[in-house]
């Protein structure tokens, strides 16, 4: 078991934070004597374990099919029963309580990030849909006022867990985004817009680009970038204008809107790709 303090909840507040996966192992259902009752719980992590089922082959064969899981990225819950007597096969040891333990394994997985650079009209309203769904939303402005905290202060409801960044120059923020961002640039100067994909684009642990704008403002774009040294795949990966498609209103809420609804249709392509080869 790890030396960190804490319970199995506290273990998974904080993986969430530090964005690793893990495995949720539970005692479902006992029938006859077993270690621990139904509902004990403990977390299980590529390294470390928290709190506890009962020890002994019981749980030593859990944290060893939580880490396959692990291994193998599954995102489906698993269901094990295991006899706890001394003639049921065990690699770990004989345990003769006399019962039998069901387990539920419940892969914890990192939620999607997304980072939002522009906190004008539409990257408000895209960061106030965002936030009521599980994911990880990083707000980055150059201008302190457009994330102060009593700004924020309606997201905080939401389910997301909001990351505010003021920053001068927005574009070292990147440097700072978790593997796989979902990066969306649109903010209020157009000369930062440039430079963000611009390094977007040189950052190869972010995931998706997506830029807010005209057809005339990308051509310019494209011209900049394709200057710069980027080739036909790189300049190829920025979507634009993102969500443009899927709304016909150029209000700010409207936009917003179809920038989600594209977001979050494509983090769900992703979960199913994952569920699809388990």
């Amino acid at each position: 078991m790890t030396d960190s303090p804490g319970t199995w909840l506290d273990a998974v507040t904080l993986l969430r934070r530090e964005r690793r996966p893990a495995v949720l192992v539970t005692v479902a259902a006992v029938r006859g004597h077993a270690p621990r009752e139904a509902g004990a719980k403990m977390v299980v992590s590529a390294g470390d374990t928290w709190d506890s089922i009962g020890g002994g082959n019981l749980e030593a064969t859990a944290v060893e099919t939580a880490r396959r899981l692990l291994a193998q990225d599954c995102r489906v819950p698993e269901l094990t029963t295991s006899a706890l007597t001394e003639h049921a096969p065990t690699e770990h040891g004989v345990q003769c309580c006399g019962g039998e333990v069901t387990l539920l394994l419940e892969p914890l997985v990192v939620v999607p990030a997304v980072a939002v650079f522009g906190l004008g009209h539409v990257g408000t309203e895209l960061a106030r849909i965002l936030s009521a769904h599980d994911l990880d939303l990083h707000l980055v402005d150059s201008r302190a006022a457009q994330v102060e905290p009593a700004r924020l202060a309606p997201l905080a409801a939401g389910r997301a867990t909001v990351h505010p960044h003021h920053s001068p120059v927005p574009e070292l923020v990147l440097g700072e985004l978790p593997e796989g961002t979902h990066v969306v640039i649109m903010t209020h100067d157009h000369a930062e817009d440039v430079a963000l994909v611009d390094v977007a684009l040189r950052s190869p642990h972010v995931g998706s680009i997506g830029l807010i704008g005209s057809a005339a403002k990308w051509h310019r774009f494209e011209r900049r970038l394709r200057a710069e040294g980027h080739d036909e795949p790189a300049v190829a990966r920025v979507r634009t204008p993102i969500g443009g498609d899927l709304l016909a209103g150029k209000d700010p809420a409207s936009i917003a809107l179809g920038v989600a609804v594209e977001l979050l249709a494509m983090m769900a392509r992703t979960a199913a790709r994952h569920q699809s080869v388990q």
